[in-house]
């Protein structure tokens, strides 16, 4: 079973359900339209997963589902490492650095 992880948004956990069923290179187009939810907000938090390393984007703009991401997926992270992930704590970091 999935954790909680308390920075992921209401989609995060759908974008990792179309990334488990689907292990393809995927653009937030084609995502947002097989989740249902908005394009943009898609993008947005893809890049989001993507900052946390949960997923990868290679050069044309495609997503996957990183090594990390798919131990998310498996149960294999604990908690504590998720939270540590979110990339917005990590941006707050360097602001402070």
């Amino acid at each position: 079973m999935v954790t909680h992880v308390s920075w992921f948004a209401k989609i995060d956990y759908p974008i990792f359900a179309f990334f488990d069923n689907y292990d393809i290179r995927a653009t937030p187009k084609v995502v947002a339209g097989n989740i249902e939810y908005d394009r943009s907000y898609t993008g947005k938090r893809l890049r989001a997963l993507r900052d946390a390393g949960l997923l990868i984007q290679d050069d044309e703009g495609f997503y996957k589902i990183s090594d990390l991401g798919r131990d998310f997926l498996a149960g294999n992270l604990a908690k504590e490492e998720l939270e540590a992930l979110d990339p917005e704590k990590a941006e707050d970091d360097v602001d402070q650095s």
